[in-house]
């Protein structure tokens, strides 16, 4: 049975190839080809992946993706298609549904969410539930930089708390929708918000959302 992570990294592939290079995503300042970049990177050069998320590190991590976005296209999606490299840690199917689960449902909404023919998608509860799983998780982390209060809260009246102040603003939507929310895509999420309508606009607002 393939794993969450593993069909979300074949969609994620397939929609590349289908838009093309130069179609626009979700993360600002990117193409495609420059999303295609990131995600092969983030895979198979560790000694540059750690600019994600550690900032002295950025400048070496921009270098190597501008190296590699000018590999072939075709090539960067076929090095997608096939994942990691046996040494990486990735390659590890635990580490890899731990891992990648989210970062290819998100990056394929990236995609998706940017053209102008986009329409939702479903998504079955039992993923829906892995992704709610892996938001409870991590939900501390992508809302530190919330400029206010906020509650993640699934339509069953399950929540999650992603960052404590006042006001609150309680984000209520399906599990793959808060997840877009949290990490930063609040103008493409499916949720409704209910709180104080200046801390709504300012989480609207916000860059500092996600990580």
């Amino acid at each position: 049975m393939s794993t969450h992570a593993k069909r979300e990294r074949l969609l994620l592939a397939d929609l590349l190839e289908a838009v093309g290079p130069d179609a626009p995503t979700l993360c600002e300042g990117w193409n495609t080809r420059d999303l295609a970049a990131h995600v092969v990177v983030r895979e198979r050069r560790a000694d540059a992946a750690g600019g994600i998320l550690i900032k002295q590190l950025a400048p070496r991590l921009e270098r190597v993706m501008a190296e590699f976005a000018e590999k072939p296209y075709e090539e960067l999606i076929q090095l997608i298609r096939t994942g990691p490299p046996r040494f990486s840690p990735f390659a590890l199917k635990q580490i890899d549904e731990a891992s990648n689960t989210v970062e290819f449902y998100v990056h394929t909404e990236d995609v998706r969410r940017a053209q102008p023919d986009w329409t939702p998608r479903e998504l079955d509860g039992v993923f829906q539930d892995a992704l709610w799983s892996r938001l409870e998780r991590t939900a501390r982390l992508t809302g530190r930089g919330a400029p206010t209060g906020l509650v993640l809260r699934r339509p069953d009246g399950q929540t999650a708390v992603a960052h404590k102040g006042t006001p609150v603003v309680t984000a209520t939507g399906e599990p793959s929708e808060l997840l877009m929310f949290a990490l930063g895509r609040q103008k493409a999420a499916d949720v409704e918000l209910d709180g104080d309508k200046d801390a709504i606009a300012k989480l609207h607002e916000t860059k500092q959302l996600g990580i």
